[in-house]
């Protein structure tokens, strides 16, 4: 049997990152995570940190800022994963990855690099609208240097993540569903795909020894979480066993009070508007060149969008 990749995780104290270690670590990879040497008193990264290295992960110091001590670290592994935020409501830090990319290239050893990706597909997103495209475009900076850096890649387009999407019927601004109404985003029937944050993890590292996702984008499309916003809405009411009141928000008028909200907001704004309004998620087929995750290991046992709800009861 091969050796399993040793792997690095950079952003894992992150919402993601904790779950891309607990999963390195459940499929038997030696999982090390790298901190930076000046966390001040922030107690509970440091408790998180604590707990990794009691299930066995190994902690590494080293800092996106210092050019040295991240090739030192890279040398250490054979695949490097990032999870650093890339959502403008916590913080957007895509290009920090520059840096990654160049201690990547000058250690010369990694195998796969899963660069900070994890949402829609930027490649798709060309024509984005301002101020939303951002992400998408400093996705695609990173993209290009990963690759002509020559520098072995896979690139995770997991949709939505199921906490921020599910939790609130998807409505932006909510992460938890009423058990009184709801607002549509047009006539909710655009079609989204949502998976569980763990899920997401176990399918990404299940892709970084894997020959056939080398060098590939690989799409998480759950077949039974591709649904519409009215669709996930019937999910919950026969969950709670009610009918919510519902309303609409228009297309104009969503723009319209898009308009009103800070920078940050307008971002993710954006991201809901391309999702919910434009299908851009589930509006097209899986090309050559790329993998659909759920096909390429059905031994996952994913989250279903019902499954996931029921811990809102």
């Amino acid at each position: 049997m091969a050796m399993k990749s040793k792997v690095l995780i950079v952003g894992g104290t992150g919402y993601l990152g904790k779950r891309l270690v607990k999963a390195s670590l459940a499929q038997g990879h030696e999982t090390y995570v790298l901190h930076r040497e000046e966390i001040g008193v922030d107690i509970e990264k440091v408790q998180m940190l604590l707990s990794f290295k009691q299930q066995g992960a190994h902690l590494v110091t080293g800092s996106l800022n210092d050019h040295q001590s991240l090739v030192k670290v890279v040398k250490l592994i054979d695949v490097v994963i990032c999870a650093i935020s890339g959502v403008h409501i916590r913080s957007h830090k895509i290009l920090l990855q520059l840096k990654l990319v160049d201690a990547i290239k000058e250690a010369g050893n990694v195998k796969r690099f899963l660069p900070s990706e994890f949402g829609t597909d930027p490649a798709r997103m060309e024509n984005a609208m301002e101020p939303g495209r951002v992400t998408f475009d400093d996705k695609m900076v990173v993209r290009s240097a990963i690759e002509e850096a020559g520098i072995p890649f896979t690139y995770i387009s997991a949709n939505c993540f199921a906490g921020y999407f599910l939790g609130g019927l998807c409505q932006p601004g909510f992460i938890l569903p009423s058990r009184e109404q709801v607002r549509l985003l047009g006539d909710g029937n655009q079609k989204a795909i949502y998976v569980d944050e763990d899920d997401i993890a176990t399918y990404s590292i299940k892709t970084i020894d894997d020959p056939r996702t080398l060098n590939k984008t690989v799409y998480i499309r759950p077949p039974q979480n591709i649904l519409s916003q009215r669709e996930v809405v019937q999910i919950w009411e026969k969950l709670i066993g009610k009918e919510l009141l519902k309303s609409s928000i228009s297309e104009q008028e969503f723009l319209a009070i898009m308009k009103e909200q800070d920078y940050a907001e307008q971002v993710g704004l954006t991201h809901y508007y391309h999702v919910c309004y434009e299908g851009c998620l589930a509006n097209f087929e899986i090309g050559d060149g790329a993998e659909e995750a759920s096909k390429l290991y059905p031994e996952v046992k994913y989250t279903t969008v019902e499954e996931y709800m029921t811990r809102y009861l």
